[in-house]
């Protein structure tokens, strides 16, 4: 039996290799963690409070002490493992329940359920704004007047949430925004992508190479013991350099989506903005709808002041964006937008909510795997504390410019299994702060390596809560993701390279 060409070209294309879906990766990951849970004994930190200056406040944090590494032993005295099996009872970590215990973690202050709960009800919040109509109104209105300049919406959003991450760690907050901007960029004629770059991606170029944000580079300065805040010239050069990259990356992409939408990587997502564009019925504007939007911009002072002011994080985040759900939901019912009811607010409460359930499961599962290896607890015998003091080791033998550039890539690795700014730079920096006047480095270029591979990588490894949420709104597969944010990725470790090494060759301190 003969076959055309044509069939055989469609039966090859349809048996292409195709990127796995993240959950997929995860689970993988985490068989690939359960595996060196058997080659690699656990090991442990006493832990020691230390205290630092910020604008004159004294502040104290918990951190290890990079002196008391020990592997735990049995009373044989040998090396104990902490394997981890198929199923564990009882509360405990195996392969087959990680993503469950990974879900179930944490408190509300953080991962994971503290980050899940946060995603599902911003989700719902703004479901019930974009059930208004007022925002898919808005755009059009807004595209209608900016016609000719719909390219200065790139660099200027990007400027601010770059300036966001800087200055107080605006990270999860861009999730949010993002539900508003993801429409308005296809409309423009971009793509998802082109979102997550001005959204997410601008504020870890901030939080990266920030001279101020608390959450980072204060507790790393003061747990390095240098001066809280010093160094700040170069650093804002630091930050000016890299949003200028992110844009210029950013805006050569948004004009070759805007030529070819074809070449786009994330054509799945875009097609369901596509088709809520071509649902909108003739525009409409209103005094209610003008109310809904000074709702969301009230509500964006709200949670930066809050945030700057009194260092409101996820709970009372998410209860800022609950509130402006109710007001902009009342304000629909009473001005009929889109002909809403009681009922209406509730459906598209939980319809909004459903749309991060699929990066809530990937942040659990993400967190999992951390559990896997122990979790993020120094006193407790992990692998990752082994991990921890082995790299450690293996710097302090380095020439000093290698031990420099190893500790930014050893930064940049260890990210993946903590990408908590303030939890990395508590288990990290005890340990690289001693071992940089060992190798010859100044201290300050050690904080900077932790900064840069801190933040950096939050782009693109797949246990960063808020890059998964943001992928989830946006529709964005995170195997898309990769096959786009790979190359900048690199471009950002080279550029990162060479300034930690130039830092260490001038003496930065």
């Amino acid at each position: 039996m003969s076959h055309t060409t044509a069939e055989v070209y469609q039966a090859v294309k349809t048996r292409q290799w195709r990127m796995p879906d993240t959950l997929v990766l995860i689970f993988f990951i985490g068989v690939l963690a359960v595996l060196l849970t058997y080659l690699i004994p656990a090991g442990s930190f006493d832990s020691q409070t230390i205290s630092y200056l910020v604008d004159g406040v004294e502040k104290t944090r918990e951190t290890i002490d990079p002196a008391s590494f020990a592997y735990a032993t049995d009373s044989a005295g040998e090396l104990v493992y902490k394997t981890v099996g198929l199923f564990e009872s009882g509360g405990g970590i195996g392969l087959m329940n990680f993503i469950f215990e990974g879900l179930v973690s944490g408190d509300k202050w953080g991962s994971a359920v503290g980050v899940i709960m946060f995603m599902l009800v911003i989700g719902g919040a703004f479901g019930v704004v974009m059930r208004t109509g007022t925002i898919d109104n808005g755009i059009l209105r807004l595209i209608d007047k900016t016609k000719g300049s719909e390219a200065l919406f790139i660099p200027v959003l990007f400027l601010l949430f770059s300036l966001g991450g800087a200055v107080f760690g605006m990270g999860e907050e861009a999730v949010a925004f993002a539900i508003i901007i993801a429409p308005l960029m296809v409309r423009l004629g971009y793509d998802g992508i082109t979102t997550v770059m001005v959204t997410y991606v601008a504020t870890q170029i901030g939080f990266a190479t920030s001279w101020m944000n608390p959450f980072s580079v204060a507790v790393a300065q003061g747990i390095a013991g240098v001066p809280v805040l010093s160094g700040a010239s170069l650093r804002i050069g630091i930050w000016i350099f890299f949003t200028l990259i992110g844009i210029a990356f950013t805006l050569f992409y948004a004009s070759r989506i805007k030529k070819n939408p074809a070449a786009s990587f994330s054509q799945k997502g875009d097609a369901h903005f596509k088709q809520q564009a071509l649902e909108s019925k003739e525009s409409r504007w209103a005094l209610g709808d003008t109310l809904v939007l000074m709702t969301v911009a009230a509500t964006t002072i709200w949670v930066v002041w809050g945030v700057v002011a009194h260092a409101w994080y996820l709970p009372e985040i998410a209860s800022q964006f609950f509130t402006m759900g109710i007001v902009a939901g009342i304000l629909g019912v009473i001005f009929r937008l889109n002909d809403m009811t009681a009922n209406d607010i509730a459906a598209a409460f939980k319809e909004g909510a459903g749309i991060m359930l699929a990066p809530a499961l990937l942040v659990g599962a993400a967190k999992g795997v951390l559990l896997i290896l122990g979790g993020g607890d120094s006193a407790e015998p992990s692998v990752l504390n082994s991990i921890l003091n082995s790299a450690g080791g293996a710097i302090s033998g380095l020439p000093e410019v290698v031990a420099a550039w190893f500790m930014y890539v050893f930064q940049s690795v260890f990210n993946f299994f903590v990408t908590s700014g303030s939890g990395q730079a508590a288990l990290t920096m005890p340990l690289m702060a001693p071992l940089a006047d060992i190798a010859g480095v100044t201290r300050q270029v050690a904080v900077l390596a932790f900064q840069l591979g801190d933040g950096f990588t939050n782009i693109i490894v797949p246990t960063s809560a808020s890059l998964m949420a943001t992928l989830g709104v946006c529709r964005i597969d995170w195997g898309d993701w990769a096959r786009f944010c790979w190359r900048f990725i690199v471009l950002l470790f080279v550029l990162s390279s060479v300034i930690v090494v130039g830092a260490h060759l001038t003496g930065f301190a």
